[in-house]
């Protein structure tokens, strides 16, 4: 008999056993999202006031371009009140999804040198988002702060908006790393999306304007009920929540996460002979 065998570590076959084999390898989990953050502050040139950078200057762009030339209303809310309540969970978003898209790709000597749940990697880059997230939250306070506006109880039920903006952020980001394993190109297709979400979103103009007509294509794009179900539990009924549309946003929400698990899962067998 023949002392030769092959030993071949693989991804639990069972839903069951992935999510056990994730929860050992939570530890991991923990020392890429550390490492992560670690890098993203300490080696930029300004740090952490970049996190501050990038949504102020968006802010003053757009109050200049749509709410002092183009004249578009904000519902008596301070035009760039109304502005950085919407960058709040784009800016999320958009950082979640190009951290996720290229996670495989940076992280590819670790995939093909150990076994462990390939979907540790994509959710680990979303935790430097949740930091800048909170980073930028207490800029918008002080922003609410300076314009005198003052929160109500609706800010209470902000955290399940919070949620389906990761849902969107990690479901998208699911789709587009397992892709980006594949074809190198979608590197390149990932800053084109952000800025083309950026104008399509709600981010520089109120829902309101939209005509009703509309509202069911417009409500395709799950960023627009999560930015209004941010607007209306910040600054209250100043925008009021077109719920029918909401409910469509979040079932698109549900549908893009579960399809991006999927997916993920489908390829994940063959990450580690592609990068």
């Amino acid at each position: 008999m023949s002392d030769d065998f092959d030993l071949v570590l693989e991804p639990g076959r069972g839903i069951r056993l992935y999510w056990r084999d994730i929860w050992q390898y939570r530890e991991l989990f923990f020392f890429l999202a550390w490492r992560d953050i670690l890098v993203r502050y300490k080696q930029t040139a300004i740090g952490i006031a970049w996190s501050v950078l990038r949504p102020l200057a968006t802010m003053l762009v757009f109050t200049l371009v749509f709410g002092k030339l183009a004249k578009l209303p904000s519902n008596g809310v301070p035009y760039p009140l109304m502005v950085y309540a919407a960058m709040l969970p784009w800016q999320f978003f958009a950082n979640s999804l190009s951290e996720c898209s290229n996670s495989l790709i940076d992280n590819s000597n670790l995939l093909t040198k150990v076994y462990f749940p390939r979907l540790i990697v994509p959710a680990s880059s979303v935790i430097v988002s949740v930091v800048d997230f909170g980073i930028s939250a207490l800029i918008f306070a002080g922003l609410m702060a300076w314009y005198g506006v003052a929160p109500d109880a609706r800010m209470l039920l902000l955290p399940p908006f919070f949620l389906m903006a990761l849902m969107t952020s990690f479901g998208a980001g699911l789709w587009l790393s397992a892709l980006n394993v594949q074809y190198r190109d979608f590197r390149y297709v990932v800053p084109f999306l952000v800025q083309f979400g950026l104008y399509i979103s709600p981010v520089g103009f109120s829902s309101t304007i939209v005509p009703e007509e509309w509202r069911f294509l417009y409500f395709l794009n799950p960023m627009v009920g999560v930015i209004d179900g941010f607007r209306w539990a910040l600054l209250g009924g100043a925008f009021p929540v077109h719920w029918p549309g909401m409910i469509v946003s979040f079932l698109l929400v549900v549908l893009l996460l579960a399809s991006g698990f999927y997916y993920f899962r489908r390829m994940e067998r063959s990450f580690a002979d592609v990068v």
